[in-house]
């Protein structure tokens, strides 16, 4: 069916409010993974409504683990270590590469025969990354398309092999899927990275224990939902907008620290914890020019996800923006350096491409035009176009914005709470 797309809303004045956003889906996949590997029950809070997280929770409950949802409240029956079934049928991963990523961990210590499919973005994703060491472990690759591509076909075994993997990248994903295949070998397990990746299941795992005991998790609200909003109140000036009890994990906030450094008036209340994860209230006061800045190396590293978003803020900042060391976007749900471009040139924003990174060339001043963007399956896409759309003339259409409903249903909700 031709997707005709939907149209982009237009702020006619500031944005203002306080707004909530789902629970962080990173932490939302490994409250149900690990909740999983406990002998026993796990209350977990917070817990995102998006298809991501519901794609970890169907493919456990083909696991055989017992699920029960209401609301953002969930509790996982976890089986222990040895308490998994054998599926009767392929594990859809739908969209999720951390779902099929992390769980590979988990199944690579689990003695019968498993096929991995996803949908049409995810099919196209990588997994070499995570097979090669988890093969390493005593993962059997029965089959995989291309070699490394889904659907792959997988065997597990008792027990597993300790091992010391050195990853040629910093990945949360690799990282977590070794760290979880080590609680199935007979003696330690470490990886080390070139640079430090999102750490959520060292603190989930440090909080559970080993093996993993049942406790109650909370999920804050996700960093990377809620960079949207503080970028649209970024985007319209004279804007002033809350987002409550987002997540501040250090490995997250590169963003923050991004945003801060073009200029922006960003504004974190008393931080909290819970299960190891720290969270706050952080507002944006849209009263201060942004500047171009350049980012690059681990800065480049702790805002991977949101990257293509401050390529967006970075179209209304004054000068060039250059961001490099961000090779990992071509390897996402779209191809996100050359997606980010398409959809600034779209709006009639100057940006150079290179294999690592973009040079966005802004300008607050700079009249843009109506985009027509084809997020291609990648909800981090469609939400940028989005975005522009506010400060756009009417017009604006956005093809594949469903796709948003992976991490967060409740975008266009949030947005339009916000627009005058």
């Amino acid at each position: 069916m031709t997707d005709h797309g939907r149209a982009a809303l237009t702020a006619t004045g500031p944005l203002s409010g306080t707004v909530r956003v789902p629970g962080d889906k990173s932490i939302g996949h490994r409250s149900l993974l690990l909740g999983a590997l406990c002998d026993g029950p796990v209350a977990v809070t917070g817990l995102s409504d998006g298809e991501d997280n519901h794609a970890t929770a169907r493919v456990l409950g083909q696991l055989g683990v017992r699920i029960e949802r209401d609301g953002d409240r969930a509790t996982v029956h976890g089986v222990g270590l040895h308490g998994f079934s054998a599926p009767d049928g392929p594990l859809d991963c739908g969209n999720s590469g951390t779902t099929m990523r992390i769980l590979l961990g988990i199944l690579a210590g689990q003695p019968f025969e498993v096929t991995l499919v996803g949908d049409h973005s995810l099919s196209r994703r990588p997994m070499k990354r995570v097979l090669e060491p988890l093969a390493k472990m005593g993962l059997e690759v029965l089959s995989a398309e291309g070699g490394t591509y889904p659907p792959l076909r997988v065997r597990g075994r008792r027990a597993l092999t300790p091992l010391r993997w050195e990853s040629a990248v910093a990945s949360a994903q690799v990282k977590s899927a070794i760290l979880l295949a080590g609680l199935f070998a007979d003696g330690d397990t470490t990886v080390t990275e070139p640079g430090v990746s999102r750490d959520h299941t060292e603190r989930m795992l440090a909080w559970l224990g080993r093996p993993p005991a049942p406790r109650p998790i909370h999920v804050p609200g996700d960093l990377s939902s809620a960079a949207f909003m503080l970028g649209a109140a970024l985007l319209v000036p004279g804007s002033r907008v809350t987002v409550a009890d987002v997540g501040v994990n250090p490995t997250r906030t590169g963003f923050l620290d991004i945003i801060r450094a073009m200029g922006a008036d960003l504004r974190e209340g008393a931080a909290r914890e819970a299960n190891g994860e720290p969270a706050a209230d952080l507002e944006v006061v849209a009263s201060n020019p942004l500047r171009a800045i350049d980012i690059a190396g681990d800065l480049a590293l702790r805002a991977l996800d949101e990257l293509p978003l401050v390529a967006t803020i970075a179209s209304r900042a004054a000068g060039t923006t250059r961001i490099r060391d961000a090779a990992e976007l071509k390897v996402k749900e779209s191809d996100r350096i050359e997606k980010t471009a398409e959809v600034l040139r779209s709006f009639g924003v100057k940006v150079d491409t290179h294999p690592d990174g973009l040079d966005v060339h802004g300008d607050p001043d700079a009249p843009l035009r109506a985009g027509d963007v084809d997020a291609d399956g990648d909800h981090r896409i469609a939400m940028c176009a989005t975005l522009l759309g506010l400060v756009a003339p009417a017009g604006t259409v956005v093809r594949g914005a469903s796709t948003i409903a992976s991490s967060f249903p409740s975008f266009h909700d949030c947005l339009a709470a916000l627009v005058p």
